[in-house]
């Protein structure tokens, strides 16, 4: 069965694309561009947007290289605290050093690192050094004098000017970082004020994606935002600025909206006009005029609004969420009449583990037919749905023979005896190293591998809380995995 699209990527990509160099006309060529959300994966913009390629944002830059560069700003404080980017696991640290790489494979130019709100951490500082070993530009930029409200201070030697300039030699010059709150757009404005004092006419413009400014504001898509962000408590709301200057309705974020009139007195004492009448003036967001099938695109949001709920759950049974950010996704989950088994395989998987005693994970696959994975004493719940959902694709019916007890044996042998696992039972990883071993001379085992690609986008729901690895290993395979908030056992640590 064919994945419904309602997402036209060409189409996004050539209005996108347009309106970015318009704008770096409207400022003499030269362009700050604050790159909002995820530069590489953006994967729920692709669960909401069906059809929405997660690299579309990479691909625009593939477009514009010749103009472009780009400046990655990295939290000192972020450092310091190690924190994660929780859909991949990596650090923020790691996941700039990663981003890097990625984007010098396409051939585009990242000039510099920008180290914001630096105040002497330690762990600042090594990275610093360990950048600047391997022969990368890195700056500092300290807190900004007079920041929010003292804006004479704030646009003088003492704000702005306080910070190094960063050498820039191309128009568009794009401002990103690994995560939200890491001086994005203090940087874009500091760079705008060294280069007026340089006699450098340059502009400031936002790279946005959600929440969407030309849908309702109770569009399931701007709800999913607002569920995507719920620990950050981000509330759309009309655009009161942009309804005053032109008497049309737009949606944007409480943040922007509230930061909007300081901004604009920044950038008033920064190019002596008001450049911008409204927060949504500042963005280039062309997602809306891409949509091609509103009906299929509502439908992924809402199913996204239930994933992110049972996400709050999960993580404030584990007491990494508030529970103000759960009780917040809740009620996103009430204004669309919402209920938890919207989601077709989370009834499904709780009444198989009602009726065999097992912990379950079922998961729907392309065609509508649901497959169920039990927890048992050799193999995961996860490694057992993942086989019986490549039986099922390779047409191998019941076949248990798809891996050999001689390869899967050594293998919890290994775990047990020689990695000090108390359970032995193989992880989803395990499971899938065992059926590549076994595809080089089983031609069932060949076939189930060649149908790994048809997971993407499958709906799974588990009856437990995942390990962190599980989990991240069904999100690679590109499965919309949720959990219910129920540990799998009583034991504290996870090995």
């Amino acid at each position: 069965m064919k994945a419904k699209i309602g997402f036209d990527n060409e189409k996004y990509l050539k209005l996108q694309s347009k309106n970015i160099l318009e704008r770096i006309k409207k400022f003499d060529n030269k362009l700050y561009l604050e790159f909002g959300g995820k530069i590489f994966d953006d994967l729920h913009a692709a669960r909401v947007l069906p059809g929405f390629d997660p690299n579309i944002k990479t691909k625009l830059l593939t477009k514009l290289k010749d103009k472009a560069e780009i400046i990655f700003c990295i939290s000192a404080n972020d450092i310091e605290k190690h924190k994660v980017r929780a859909d991949l696991g990596l650090s923020y640290d790691n996941e700039v050093l990663r981003l890097i790489d990625n984007l010098r494979s396409l051939d585009l130019y990242v000039s510099s690192i920008v180290i914001t709100l630096f105040k002497g951490q330690p762990n600042a500082t090594k990275f610093a050094q360990k950048l600047e070993q391997r022969g990368e530009k890195v700056y500092f930029h300290r807190y900004t004098k007079g920041y929010p409200s003292e804006v004479d201070v704030i646009v003088s030697d003492e704000g702005y000017g306080a910070n190094p300039y960063i050498e820039t030699t191309r128009p568009l010059v794009v401002v990103t970082a690994p995560g939200p709150s890491s001086g994005k757009l203090a940087t874009c404005l500091s760079q705008m004020y060294h280069d007026y004092r340089r006699g450098i006419r340059a502009g400031y413009a936002k790279f946005e994606t959600f929440p969407v400014w030309n849908l309702p504001l109770k569009h399931p898509v701007n709800i999913a935002y607002e569920a995507a962000t719920a620990d950050l408590k981000d509330i759309n709301q009309i655009d009161p600025f942009h309804f005053t200057a032109y008497g049309k309705l737009a949606v944007n974020y409480n943040r922007d909206i509230e930061v909007f009139p300081v901004l604009k007195n920044i950038l008033r004492k920064i190019t002596g006009e008001d450049i911008y009448k409204s927060p949504t003036d500042m963005g280039v967001n062309m997602v809306g005029c891409a949509i091609i099938d509103d009906n299929v695109v509502q439908e992924a949001a809402k199913r996204e609004i239930v994933r992110r709920f049972f996400r709050s759950e999960c993580d404030y049974k584990k007491g990494q969420a508030s529970f103000d950010t759960l009780e917040r996704s809740r009620m996103l989950m009430s204004e669309l009449d919402l209920v938890p088994d919207y989601i077709n395989v989370v009834a499904l998987s709780k009444k198989t583990s009602r009726e065999t005693g097992y912990p379950v994970v079922a998961l729907e696959l392309p065609n509508g037919d649901v497959v169920f994975g039990k927890n048992k004493k050799i193999i995961s719940a996860s490694g057992a749905v993942i086989l019986n959902a490549l039986r099922t694709l390779a047409g191998l019916g019941d076949d248990f023979d798809i891996i050999k007890d001689n390869i899967l044996m050594p293998i919890i042998e290994l775990r047990t005896k020689y990695l000090h696992s108390k359970d032995g039972v193989l992880t989803l990883d395990d499971v899938l190293t065992a059926l590549a071993i076994s595809s080089h001379d089983n031609e069932k085992a060949k076939k189930a591998i060649e149908k790994l690609s048809m997971l993407n986008d499958c709906e799974a729901h588990c009856t437990y809380i995942l390990s962190s690895a599980e989990e991240l290993s069904l999100k690679r395979l590109g499965i919309n995995i949720s959990c219910e908030p129920e540990f799998l056992n009583n034991k504290l640590f996870e090995n």
